[in-house]
């Protein structure tokens, strides 16, 4: 976030200036704009003014950013549990808690520090993501393929594009289903309030998840989801969208839910990933099995029998 802006404001754009700066430059939230304002980074017309200025049509407001200070991506010797490796690839088992990638609060200690004392890793994605081909959150364990040259990141990234990878979750989820099987088919974009959330929103991008009924308990519902589309949060913010949010998301759901459990986190687990080996075509499918704190909240639960309808019954 170092580009330096200008915005020459219309009539439509009045009000508060950290309110209409987040809604000008969806970079930044109302906090961060705030922040800038603060710290003198923010001019109106040349000048230094307040986050409560009235902005008027016909300002010019300009952002300078200050530069980030250089750092420097160090490889650190933190265990893997790493399911699969070749001369392109590997396939880790991410532990929940685990940040994927340098961010800012997470300078360190990621799983990138972690594979690059392990392995060469591509260049692809730049110097704070090399070898990402795709993320899971912080809080969400399993698998995930991580590339070790540039051409296998490259072949790696066109498939996930053309939705050649199978990616199955498991999710616990609040609540009860009626039906066995469906899919959420809703666009997905950054909420216009709470920067650090997604949203279903109709101006968003398309997101389709898939998810099939594993086993009922009274008042939660184990699921399988299948991924088509890999958006930001896609997981969580559909199932909070439908009503069944991920037990003891912290973000889109109630992580009070997980505390009543016995647990103090998501119980969202990434347990399938297919894939084609870049340089021999070979198909490859993994499975990671359910993490013990996981398996610990479904062993304290009483599954209920569903009974289905006969489906060969004749209408």
């Amino acid at each position: 976030m170092t580009e330096n802006k200008q915005f020459l404001i219309n009539d439509q754009q009045t009000g508060r200036l950290d309110a209409v700066l987040a809604q000008l430059d969806q970079e930044y939230s109302r906090s961060q704009v705030a922040s800038l304002i603060q710290k003198k980074h923010v001019l109106v017309n040349g000048k230094d003014v307040k986050s409560s200025y009235k902005v008027q049509a016909g300002d010019k407001i300009s952002i300078n950013p200050p530069q980030p200070v250089a750092s420097e991506l160090v490889p650190q010797d933190i265990a893997l549990d790493i399911v699969y490796e070749d001369d392109d690839l590997l396939v880790v088992n991410k532990s929940r808690g685990m940040v994927v990638h340098p961010a800012p609060g997470h300078p360190d200690g990621t799983l990138v520090n972690a594979l690059l004392h392990h392995a060469p890793l591509s260049s692809i994605n730049g110097e704070f993501r090399p070898g990402i081909v795709h993320r899971i959150d912080r809080d969400t364990s399993g698998l995930l393929m991580v590339a070790k040259n540039d051409h296998a990141h490259q072949v790696l990234s066109e498939q996930l594009k053309a939705h050649k990878n199978t990616r199955l979750y498991y999710a616990l989820v609040q609540g009860e289903f009626d039906e066995d099987e469906g899919q959420i088919d809703a666009p997905i974009g950054r909420h216009p309030v709470d920067r650090k959330k997604q949203a279903v929103l109709a101006q968003g991008r398309e997101a389709l998840t898939h998810f099939k009924v594993k086993e009922c308990y009274p008042g939660y519902t184990l699921l399988e989801l299948r991924l088509e589309t890999g958006r930001t949060h896609q997981i969580r913010v559909h199932l909070a969208y439908i009503g069944h949010p991920v037990v003891g998301d912290p973000l889109y759901g109630k992580g009070s839910l997980a505390t009543n459990l016995g647990q103090k986190g998501q119980l969202l687990h990434a347990k399938t990933l297919s894939l084609t080996q870049p340089s021999t075509g070979q198909e490859l499918t993994f499975t990671s099995d359910l993490p013990p704190y996981f398996t610990d909240v479904l062993a304290k639960l009483e599954p209920i029998i569903r009974i289905k309808d006969n489906l060969d019954k004749e209408y």
